[in-house]
């Protein structure tokens, strides 16, 4: 599907403020309500738009530590098998094959800096990850 500038800027509305209403937004971009509605449905249809969920914040939950951990993983088990054992663990918030010197990268959450050593320790008993790097969100 092509994506044109009606398309980004009813994103780009819904990116910024998710919670707005369809009649809200076709108030602002003065175009139809059923419009709009058609054009999210449209997207979402063909995948421009993945999903419409919630994305919580960590440190509202209990979780102010936050990091990015570069993983270098064994070839052998494939990055598959690897990201699910990886979504297994409840801190591991985000898994994604990358290119470059890492493997996979993830998202971590952790209730302190010893927390996240925990969860790190947890992540290299998987015996699947070879080596890890990580950097914490300031």
């Amino acid at each position: 599907m092509r994506v044109d500038e009606l398309d980004a800027k009813i994103v780009r509305l819904f990116t910024e403020e998710q919670r707005m209403s369809v009649l809200e937004a076709s108030r602002i971009l003065k175009v139809a309500r059923a419009t709009v509605q058609a054009r999210l449905d449209r997207m979402s249809t063909s995948g421009v738009i993945g999903s419409w969920v919630p994305q919580p914040e960590p440190r509202a939950f209990g979780f102010p530590v936050v990091a990015f951990c570069f993983l270098t993983i064994n070839q052998d088990l494939g990055h598959d098998a690897v990201a699910k054992a990886l979504a297994d663990i409840p801190e591991v918030l985000e898994v994604h094959t990358v290119s470059g010197d890492s493997d996979l990268i993830a998202r971590v959450a952790a209730r302190s800096n010893s927390d996240l050593q925990r969860v790190l320790d947890i992540v290299m008993a998987t015996r699947a990850v070879v080596r890890s790097s990580s950097v914490i969100v300031l």
